[in-house]
């Protein structure tokens, strides 16, 4: 029986979850290593729930040390089937302001070192991943902000930067320039093992500045950053709870199929290590035994 149906992530600001009950943690092991965190296990608004802290308890994690398959794969471990991905970003956009939350449908990838799927090692899949988003997290999250009286808006694109660093003048000017709403550091890889992993996932963007392009605020510092946070953590707290208790029991979306008709390896080609390795997100799909 699986331990939690929903899996939260929680960004910078967000390291805990307010109004959990049945507290108890769980750390796992993966294939992929280990987990951020120990995951935090509960109810919510009825629903059993996983919360995992993206950085770890005291923000000691880098964007690009993150191992984000063993985050996503620890979620599959414990039955979740959609994740609600809270994460601190910046604004490219003079509407959407600091404390305004965003639901972003697209991203952008500028990444240069991270590994972004749990394919490889003797077998091959490509999903498909033109809308990056769950349709129907996002509809039912752009609500859940509204209802909860946080300034949301839908749709937009998230640049996926490596970061540590904050953007140069340059850079985050060619970003508006190129269209993009949004940017961040963390969640283009979590979409993409998400989908690989057939688990619905949003992201709910918190602005905290508008990054350096903007000519009537200075430059982002982290003191800025963290004063925002603190409100944001609020907002957050309280939308993700309205969307929690929204969500439909049964998933109406084609998240859970994303592999269907992505493995391209023929069964019997897939090392015995493989296989195993990555039974929890392929079995279902693969014979029981190569060559059945």
């Amino acid at each position: 029986m699986a331990q939690a149906e929903i899996g939260i992530i929680g960004g910078s600001g967000l390291y805990s979850m307010k109004g959990l009950t049945d507290v108890h943690e769980v750390t796992l092991e993966t294939p992929f290593g280990a987990p951020s965190d120990p995951f935090v296990l509960g109810n919510l608004e009825g629903r059993k729930v996983a919360f995992l802290a993206r950085h770890g308890h005291g923000h000691r994690i880098l964007p690009t040390e993150l191992n984000f398959r063993a985050n996503i794969y620890g979620f599959k471990q414990l039955g979740v089937e959609r994740i609600l991905s809270v994460s601190a970003v910046g604004s490219l956009r003079e509407e959407h302001k600091p404390t305004d939350f965003v639901i972003p449908d697209q991203f952008y990838d500028r990444t240069k070192q991270r590994i972004s799927t749990f394919f490889g090692e003797g077998i091959v899949a490509h999903i498909a991943f033109g809308d990056p988003i769950c349709p129907e997290l996002h509809k039912l999250v752009i609500a859940a902000g509204n209802k909860a009286g946080v300034s949301t808006t839908g749709g937009g694109t998230y640049v996926c930067m490596e970061g540590p660093q904050f953007s140069t003048k340059a850079e985050s000017n060619a970003y508006r320039a190129m269209g993009f709403d949004l940017i961040g550091m963390t969640n283009l890889q979590e979409a993409k093992l998400a989908r690989e992993a057939e688990i619905c996932y949003v992201t709910i963007a918190m602005v905290t500045d508008y990054d350096c392009w903007h000519s009537g605020h200075d430059s982002v510092t982290v003191e800025q950053v963290i004063k925002v946070l603190q409100i944001n953590a609020e907002n957050a707290a309280n939308v993700v709870r309205e969307a929690v208790a929204a969500l439909p029991a049964e998933r109406q979306c084609s998240c859970g199929k994303a592999l269907a008709t992505a493995i391209m390896t023929a069964p019997d080609k897939i090392p015995a290590a493989t296989r195993e390795k990555l039974s929890l997100i392929v079995g279902k799909y693969l014979p029981t035994k190569a060559g059945n």
